[in-house]
């Protein structure tokens, strides 16, 4: 039987592992290329020979989603696979469109397909959007867990930009782990958290092997957490699914893909930011779990802010930088540096876009909704460099950090600045200290308790 030529569409992030556990050794499949798009500088390369498999002696090459088209017809492609996420279901079946006018049938993998079973007891937290909590999410179930005398191993949501055969398996411990594998300065929002709390989290590009070197983890290992990136499903198969939804972007959850998967999956739904958040928009999210997943339980949460130095904000003129992904592809209008800022009596939030340079520049050209707020775009040293030259031309008196790690440890800030931090903060009800003593109870014949 000929096999299928296949090219899969990404983001350096999904696509590879629905390559390693889908295609990578399946007789039936050529898979020709990869495609890329949403994050920057990762067209052009190989996915590499070691990664690839047998079948592929000379690695894969990586594209521009751009070319695709004319890929399908160059290599008379049978199958595109959509392979990223944080997208409308418009923008999806648009490329379906695209896809199957150019001649190849479009598809879209299930968790069933691409899931891997652990040895250990598994908890994903995934979310309905970036950026509407997993993070904070994540900490706070690692630490009950912790209280408990557990092991807890965290595994992140891919993020390899850089050399991806030596970014295979990834272990973070320290804080100097993170310079030690180069991270960028997404990767270090998403694990520097973890580190600075004597947590060991795990990331990379093969998630099979990622997952058992957590599973034999050399401190211990009692529990899995999935830390999910973007609105992106599992790869591993959950003992307890947690969804962190946001009701700011209330509706998004069943207009996005793959948000309402995420939703549906979901044991437990956290509807996060009730503080902030208009009621009407908690309704409708609300309803919107109710339709697609009557099931599930619910627990109520703030983002509870705090600022290291709340006097450099009263009355200042502040530039205000966010979280990068979360303010471009996750197309949310304000983050915690935002609200710290308007809690605290700023005078003036300052639009950075008439002092952006180089790399920022063009950030604002393909995401102009962004607004008067700075993401933090950090994916290749250039974006960092232009990063610190937008902050040094701004004119403001006080820069506030809002992102999940320390900029000033990376970039040089010639200004007063603080941090903004936030935790999680649940309200009456349901509360995660009482899911995680059941989860205890139900799975503790697959752990080992440590004694601390």
């Amino acid at each position: 039987m000929k096999k299928q030529n296949v090219i899969i569409i990404g983001a350096a992030g999904r696509d590879f592992h629905n390559f390693n556990t889908y295609y990578r050794d399946n007789e039936s499949y050529n898979v020709i290329a990869f495609t890329a798009t949403q994050i920057p500088d990762i067209s052009g390369r190989k996915y590499p020979a070691e990664l690839a498999g047998k079948l592929y002696p000379d690695g894969i090459n990586i594209y521009t989603q751009e070319e695709l088209p004319e890929l399908i017809r160059h290599f008379n492609v049978d199958e595109c696979v959509f392979s990223y996420s944080d997208m409308k279901y418009s923008y999806v079946m648009a490329l379906a469109a695209v896809v199957n006018t150019a001649g190849a049938d479009f598809r879209l993998l299930s968790p069933q397909h691409t899931a891997l079973k652990s040895t250990k007891p598994v908890i994903s937290v995934c979310s309905t959007r970036t950026g509407a909590g997993k993070s904070q999410t994540s900490r706070q179930i690692i630490e009950l867990l912790m209280e408990k005398g557990l092991k807890v191993v965290s595994i992140r949501h891919p993020m390899p930009y850089g050399d991806l055969a030596a970014q295979k398996v990834q272990r973070f411990a320290r804080v100097e782990d993170l310079e030690r594998h180069h991270c960028t300065i997404e990767e270090m929002e998403e694990y520097e958290p973890h580190v600075e709390r004597g947590n060991i989290i795990y990331a990379g590009v093969d998630f099979e092997a990622i997952l058992r070197a957590a599973e034999n983890d050399p401190d211990g290992c009692d529990v899995i957490l999935w830390d999910g990136g973007n609105n992106d499903f599992s790869f591993y198969e959950a003992d307890l699914s947690i969804v962190v939804a946001d009701p700011h972007r209330a509706g998004d959850e069943l207009s996005y893909y793959p948000s309402e998967i995420t939703l549906r999956l979901a044991d437990l739904v956290i509807i996060n930011k009730m503080d902030s958040s208009a009621p009407e928009k908690i309704a409708l999210l609300e309803d919107n779990i109710k339709k697609v997943n009557p099931g599930a339980k619910l627990i109520y949460a703030n983002s509870r802010i705090t600022v290291d130095q709340p006097e450099l904000i009263k009355g200042k003129k502040v530039l205000v930088i966010e979280d990068g992904p979360t303010m471009t592809h996750g197309c949310m209008k304000f983050g915690a540096g935002t609200v710290a800022a308007e809690r605290l009596g700023a005078s003036e939030i300052v639009d950075p876009r008439p002092y952006t340079v180089g790399k920022l520049s063009e950030t604002f050209e393909i995401y102009p909704d962004i607004g008067c707020l700075l993401p933090a775009m950090g994916y290749s040293g250039q974006q960092v460099k232009d990063l610190e030259a937008t902050i040094g031309k701004a004119d403001c008196d006080t820069v506030i950090i809002g992102t999940p790690m320390d900029l000033s440890r990376v970039i040089q800030i010639d200004k007063p600045y603080t941090r903004v931090h936030y935790e999680l903060e649940e309200l009456e009800g349901l509360n995660l200290a009482e899911v995680m003593d059941d989860f205890v109870h139900k799975h503790s014949s697959k752990m080992l308790v440590h004694s601390r």
